[in-house]
């Protein structure tokens, strides 16, 4: 009798890191058409800099030249990848501005170090779909609006109040992201928070934010948008 062998589907094998990179150099172009022109300079300054330097302080030493070309080299390919990250993160989120459920994406995925959020909104009009988001971290409790300022002025007074109650002195900063002028850009967020002056410890952190979450109203509403998986809008 025949034997017959059980053919286990074989699980896609993951894209190496140059393929990857790759991978998201061209999505980054599709939405930033600068992105090759910001990676060449950001190449060749390093270079011609570590060039400048060893012809001026070792122009007799060919050994010396030729490390400080490979020390700039290095530094070129830093510098390109460095820039290559910030763009195609400006470019993702730039596909989810505006939608509901961008900020908990920022939240979710880009919060720095020593800060805590959640992609679920602590306030939310289901009319309008405007919303409010809570960050807390070492800068106080910050409260982010999702929609224009003069719709969202209610949540904000009542979710005050409410950090009013369980945290008596903390600082409380309000950022827009929407449609005001002096709202702050989808991919900007996450550095507008580390600008905010500390004012509580890593313990008070972890306090302030457990208070808040044991009086939040869990909301019946979709968790933040993905923007590694957002499609471009229509005419854009």
């Amino acid at each position: 009798m025949a034997r017959s062998k059980d053919k286990t589907p074989r699980t896609p094998k993951e894209p190496g890191r140059l393929k990857q990179m790759w991978q998201v150099f061209k999505m980054t172009r599709r939405y930033d058409s600068n992105i090759v022109l910001f990676m060449v300079l950001g190449f060749l300054i390093p270079v011609v800099v570590a060039l400048g330097l060893a012809l001026l302080l070792t122009p007799d030493n060919g050994f010396t030249i030729a490390l400080w070309v490979v020390s700039g080299v290095l530094a070129g390919v830093l510098a390109m990848l460095i820039i290559l990250g910030r763009r195609a993160e400006k470019a993702a989120y730039s596909q989810i501005e505006g939608q509901p459920g961008a900020v908990g994406a920022v939240l979710r995925s880009s919060l720095k170090r020593g800060w805590v959020g959640s992609e679920m909104p602590v306030a939310v009009n289901g009319k309008t779909q405007d919303a409010v988001y809570r960050a807390v971290g070492r800068g106080g409790v910050v409260l982010i609006i999702e929609g224009p300022r003069t719709r969202t002025a209610r949540m904000v007074d009542e979710e005050r109040r409410s950090v009013a109650k369980v945290g008596g002195n903390v600082a409380v900063t309000v950022i827009a992201v929407g449609p005001d002028s002096d709202a702050v850009p989808l991919h900007k967020l996450a550095r507008r928070l580390t600008k905010i002056k500390p004012s509580l410890t890593k313990a008070e952190v972890l306090a302030v934010n457990n208070r808040l979450n044991s009086i939040s109203k869990k909301l019946p509403i979709p968790k933040g948008v993905d923007p590694t998986k957002a499609r471009p809008q229509r005419g854009n």
